[in-house]
């Protein structure tokens, strides 16, 4: 008998990652958009609140994944510019994001696991980031 499994939000993978690894200052990664649920679609550059300190999120989809590059930062009004990468996104028709996601799958050198209460994700980096360095 197939059961459905429920996956968990891009969001959620998001907060417990930066949670698992301390808040860590920035970090840089992709999620395979068939292991989450894309509850921040269409958002490009906005602000994510985890524990007691605010990040600046860069995100977009690059098919097979979503990509996102977080930096912990003060809290900006972030609304002119996530306007203005989304309007970039339509006018080259996502086509370099697509090109970066194909490459992806060739320059991904390595994947750690997320835990969350709807289950166990990976995600996948370009280079291994030397965690104590980002301190």
């Amino acid at each position: 008998m197939w059961m459905n499994k429920v996956k968990p939000t891009a969001s959620e993978v998001l907060t417990y990652y930066l949670k698992q690894h301390n808040e860590p200052p920035w970090t840089s990664y992709f999620v395979k958009y068939k292991d989450v649920i894309d509850d921040q679609r269409g958002m490009s550059n906005f602000n994510w609140q985890v524990g007691n300190c605010n990040y600046q999120i860069l995100r977009t989809g690059c098919f097979p994944y979503i990509k996102y590059h977080c930096s912990k930062c003060r809290f900006e009004d972030l609304t002119v510019n996530d306007r203005l990468i989304y309007f970039i996104k339509l006018l080259n028709l996502g086509i370099p994001a697509l090109l970066y996601g194909l490459a992806a799958i060739f320059l991904i050198t390595h994947k750690e696991l997320v835990v969350t209460p709807k289950g166990n994700i990976y995600i996948y980096f370009l280079l291994k980031e030397n965690k104590p360095s980002l301190y």
